[in-house]
């Protein structure tokens, strides 16, 4: 490989690479997984010799496919080992501008939590697309489809790959490849809720940490929704609820609960792809991410990270 080549293969490979990251992490779920895929995918790309790669004309489409297929394998064996998880399984949480995450995206609007200064606002349509593509409530429900399923949905709905393409590496025809889609589709449709405000969002978890941090039980429950529901996960690394948590009453003693476990951890708020979020940190360390889901002016949903391997991101 001459020099010059060597430098387009390197060039192509920090180009491609956000992109691939941003891919490979819907699809897993987390920013490790997604790691795995990426390095693979690029890869073999590198093996690629100068005749290979002076053939495809569009080295980003040939990526995201070879992305799409090797996220494919990665995650069908990342759902039998789900299978035997200790506890719900959550999705990485990632701090907002995070590799994977999307674009950044600070807390707008003029509701926010004491030492975390919001950002200029982004473009609302781009707002919206970077929530709809990253948020935790997708990548909750896109737990419930089978992996053709997510690989046809997150390649076609969010990165605008053809069906025909899809197919190819799935092995399918188009027609069934367009219904994998749309299965996966209608899933993520009839979890979504109304979309909120990033200012109203944020508004809502500033009260609901200003509750909790007061410890007013009745104060806590009011910010919450009657059917919230909060999933906590530790992987059975470290302790956390088993099951989901439901209602709001004991949702609201659920998260006392955590707080009276750990006086001396500090918690701090933090910018997300879903918004205002929360972290906990005890001696130093990052013991947990607090993601908020809300819903017609409410806590709707709890999303808590405590899974050590899962909070690399925020060291």
């Amino acid at each position: 490989m001459s020099s010059a080549s060597a430098l387009d293969v390197g060039a192509v490979a920090e180009r491609e690479r956000p992109r691939l990251v941003a891919l490979a992490y819907r699809l897993l779920g987390t920013l490790a997984d997604a790691e795995d895929v990426v390095q693979e995918t690029l890869l073999r790309w590198a093996r690629l010799d100068d005749d290979e790669r002076a053939r495809i004309e569009n080295p980003q489409a040939w990526l995201t496919r070879v992305a799409g297929r090797v996220g494919l394998d990665h995650l069908t064996s990342a759902r039998a080992r789900r299978e035997l998880y200790v506890g719900p399984w959550l999705p990485e949480p990632l701090p907002a501008g995070a590799p994977g995450a999307g674009a950044s995206s600070g807390v707008g609007g003029a509701h926010h939590a004491p030492g975390l200064a919001p950002t200029p606002a982004p473009d609302p349509l781009d707002a919206a697309a970077t929530a709809e593509q990253v948020s935790t409530a997708l990548l909750v429900v896109l737990e419930t489809t089978t992996p053709a399923e997510r690989v046809a949905f997150v390649l076609h709905d969010v990165f605008a790959v053809p069906f025909d393409e899809i197919a190819e590496l799935l092995g399918r025809s188009p027609a069934a490849t367009r219904q994998l889609a749309t299965s996966a589709r209608r899933r993520v449709d009839s979890a979504r809720t109304v979309a909120v405000p990033r200012a109203e969002h944020d508004a809502v978890v500033a009260a609901f940490a200003a509750a909790a941090q007061s410890g007013d039980l009745a104060a806590l429950v009011r910010v919450l929704d009657p059917s919230v529901t909060a999933r906590s996960d530790g992987g059975g690394v470290v302790s956390a609820a088993r099951k989901p948590v439901a209602g709001a009453e004991r949702v609201a003693r659920f998260v006392l609960g955590i707080l009276e476990k750990q006086p001396d951890a500090r918690v701090e708020p933090v910018a997300t792809a879903d918004g205002l979020a929360f972290s906990l940190h005890l001696g130093g360390t990052v013991t947990g991410v607090l993601n908020v889901g809300v819903a017609e002016g409410r806590v709707a949903e709890l999303w808590i990270a405590m899974n050590p391997a899962k909070l690399g991101a925020w060291a």
